[in-house]
C-alpha cells in the first residue's frame, strides 16, 4: 500500500486549501495575507529573543486556533503530496553524497534499527500504560518515532557545529521521512488485512523501499541530460518542480514509496545535475529558489500546526499526553545510547557530546501530525491518537526547540581556534576566486569577454588565489613541523575526502572487474584504518 493510498482513505478537510470554493477565494486571499504577516512579526520577534522560528510560528499559532481553525486546516493529503516532496528535494539536493557516504554508517544504525527499536519501545509502553490495541500502540510508535530536524537545522545555522554531525541529522531526517512512510504503510496493511507473516512483510518493506529507490535513481538520472541542453536557468528551475513532485506521484502510482524516490532523485540531481548547469548565476537560481520553497513551507506548516492544535483539547488527556511524552523520550534515549556506541567496533565513534545532541534533537514535526490525520477513519479510538500525537508535537516543538540550542551552546562543541578561522576564511577567498575564474573562462569561449578584459580579471584573481595558497602552505608546514597539532580537522576534513575519492575509485575498478578483489580488499582495508583515525570535522 502506497502513501499515497493512506491520504486517500480520509476525505479532503473540508476547511482546507483545497476545498475552498470560487466564491471563497477573496476570503482564502486575506487569510494567507493574514499569515503571512504574522509569520514576519514571528521572524523579527524570534530574531530579537533568539529562539528558534519554527517554535515561534507554533507559539503564535496557539492563540489564534478559534479564530482560523474553522476556515483552514492541516490537510494530510497536501502534506504529504506537495510538501512533503518539497522538504525532502530541497534537503536532498543540498546534500553532499560523498559526505552522506562517509556518515552512511551512523544514518543507518538511526533511520534503521534505531527507529524500529525506538517504535517498539513507544509501541509497548503505550499498550500497557494505556490500554491500547497493538494497532493503534503500533501506528504511534512508528508515527512518533519519526525525527523532525526542520529546528535542528535552524539551531546549526546559528551555531556552527562540526559538519560530521550536521551531516548525520540531515541524512537521518531524509532517510527517517522515508522508513516513517513505509513502516506507517504496513501497519496499515496488517489492520486491513488482519494479519501479515515475517516474510510477508519484509519482502513489502524490500519492495515497497528497493522499488521506490529505483524508480527516483531512473528519473533523477533521466532529467540530467535535459538539464544540460537547458540553457534558460527559469526552464532548469520548472524541470525540478517537476521532478520533486513527479516523482513522488509516480513512485505512489506504481505502489512504491515515492518519499525514497524523491530522496534518491534529488541526490542525483544536486551531485550531477547542479554541476552541469550552464553557468553559475543558474545553479545560484535553482538552490535560492529551493531554499525560499523549504523556508516557506516550513513556515506554513508549522504556523498550521499550532493552529491545529487545541491547547484546552490537550490539557484534558494531559497524563495521557505524559505517558507518550516518557515513552518517545525512552525510545530515543535506549536508540541513541545503546546503539551508537557500537559504532567503534566498524567506524568513527560518536563523542557522548554528540549523542546528548541528537537526543534532544529529537524534535517531532508536519510529518508525524499528518501521519496521525491519515488514519483510516475505521480504525477504533482515531480522534484519541490524533490527540495523543499532536500533545506530543507540541510539547517536542516548544519544550524540546526551546532548549536545544540552549544545550549546543552548553555543551561547547562549537569550539573554533583562531587558526582554524584564519583557514576557513582563506579557504573561502581560495575558493570564490577559483570558482569565478572557471566562469571567466566560460564567459570567454562563449565570446562574451574580449580577450583582454578577460587576462585582466583573470590576473586580478589570480593574485588573491596566489596569497591564499602561499598562507595556507605556511600554515600546512607549520602543522607538519608540530607546532599546530591542536588544529586538525580541516586538514583531516581535506585528507577523509581524498581518502574517499580512492575508495571509490578502486571499488569502481573492482566492480568492472579491472582489479582482482584478493588485491582491493587489504588496499580498502588499509584506507578505512587510515580514515578512523581521522578527526571529527
Amino acid at each position: 500500500m502506497s502513501e499515497w493510498s493512506v491520504a486517500q482513505q480520509i476525505p479532503l478537510n473540508s476547511n482546507s486549501v483545497t476545498s475552498q470554493t470560487p466564491s471563497a477565494i477573496p476570503e482564502l486571499v486575506t487569510i494567507l495575507i493574514v499569515l503571512l504577516l504574522i509569520a514576519t512579526v514571528v521572524a523579527l520577534v524570534t530574531q530579537r529573543l533568539r529562539i528558534s522560528y519554527v517554535t515561534g510560528l507554533v507559539l503564535a499559532g496557539l492563540p489564534i486556533t478559534e479564530v482560523l481553525s474553522r476556515r483552514i486546516g492541516l490537510d494530510p493529503s497536501l502534506v504529504l503530496n506537495l510538501f512533503l516532496p518539497i522538504l525532502i528535494f530541497e534537503a536532498a539536493i543540498n546534500t553532499d553524497i560523498s559526505r552522506l557516504r562517509s556518515t552512511f554508517k551512523p544514518i543507518a544504525l538511526l533511520a534503521g534499527p534505531g527507529a524500529i527499536f525506538s517504535s517498539a519501545i513507544i509501541a509497548v509502553l503505550i499498550k500497557f500504560g494505556l490500554g491500547l490495541t497493538w494497532i493503534p500502540a503500533l501506528l504511534i510508535g512508528v508515527i512518533l518515532a519519526n525525527t523532525d530536524t526542520v529546528s535542528m537545522i535552524a539551531v546549526f545555522k546559528e551555531i556552527r557545529v562540526p559538519s560530521r554531525l550536521s551531516t548525520i541529522v540531515e541524512g537521518e531526517t531524509l532517510f527517517n521521512d522515508a522508513a516513517a512512510l513505509v513502516s506507517f504503510n504496513l501497519i496499515l496493511v496488517i489492520y486491513a488485512t488482519g494479519s501479515l507473516t515475517v516474510v510477508q512483510g519484509v519482502r513489502e518493506l524490500l519492495v515497497v523501499a528497493l522499488g521506490g529507490g529505483l524508480v527516483g535513481a531512473v528519473l533523477g538520472y533521466l532529467s540530467l541530460p535535459i538539464v544540460t541542453r537547458l540553457n534558460d536557468s527559469l526552464s532548469s528551475l520548472l524541470l525540478t518542480v517537476a521532478l520533486a513532485l513527479g516523482t513522488f506521484q509516480i513512485g505512489q502510482f506504481l505502489g512504491v514509496s515515492g518519499a525514497v524516490a524523491v530522496v534518491i532523485a534529488g541526490l542525483i540531481f544536486g551531485s550531477l545535475g547542479l554541476p552541469r548547469s550552464s553557468s553559475a548565476s543558474d545553479r545560484m537560481t535553482l538552490l535560492s529558489f529551493w531554499e525560499y520553497a523549504g523556508f516557506g513551507v516550513n513556515t506554513f506548516i508549522f504556523l498550521l500546526i499550532g493552529i491545529e492544535i487545541n491547547p484546552l483539547t490537550l490539557w484534558k488527556i494531559l497524563p495521557s499526553i505524559l505517558l507518550v511524552i516518557l515513552a518517545y523520550q525512552l525510545g530515543r534515549i535506549l536508540s541513541v545510547y545503546l546503539l551508537l556506541p557500537g559504532l567503534r567496533w566498524f567506524d568513527r565513534p560518536i563523542p557522548l557530546r554528540w549523542q546528548h545532541i541528537l537526543f534532544l534533537g529529537n524534535i517531532k514535526g508536519s510529518l508525524s501530525m499528518a501521519l496521525a490525520l491519515s488514519i483510516p477513519l475505521t480504525l477504533p479510538g482515531r480522534e484519541s491518537i490524533i490527540a495523543l500525537v499532536f500533545g506530543s508535537v507540541l510539547f517536542s516543538l516548544v519544550g524540546q526547540g526551546l532548549s536545544l540550542p540552549w544545550l549546543v551552546k552548553r555543551l561547547n562543541i562549537s569550539r573554533v581556534s583562531e587558526v582554524a578561522e584564519q583557514t576557513g576564511t582563506l579557504q573561502i577567498q581560495l575558493i570564490a576566486a577559483k570558482a569565478a575564474q572557471d566562469e571567466l573562462d566560460n564567459l570567454l569561449k562563449s565570446g562574451v569577454l574580449p580577450k583582454a578584459v578577460y587576462e585582466e580579471l583573470w590576473a586580478s584573481y589570480q593574485v588573491r588565489v596566489a596569497e591564499s595558497e602561499r598562507v595556507l602552505r605556511d600554515i600546512y608546514n607549520q602543522f607538519r613541523a608540530g607546532q599546530l597539532q591542536s588544529d586538525r580537522s580541516g586538514l583531516d576534513a581535506i585528507r577523509r575526502r581524498l581518502l574517499l575519492a580512492e575508495k571509490g575509485a578502486v571499488n569502481d575498478a573492482l566492480r568492472k572487474q579491472i582489479l582482482p578483489e584478493d588485491l582491493v580488499q587489504p588496499y580498502i582495508k588499509d584506507l578505512d584504518e587510515k580514515l578512523l583515525v581521522l578527526e571529527d570535522d
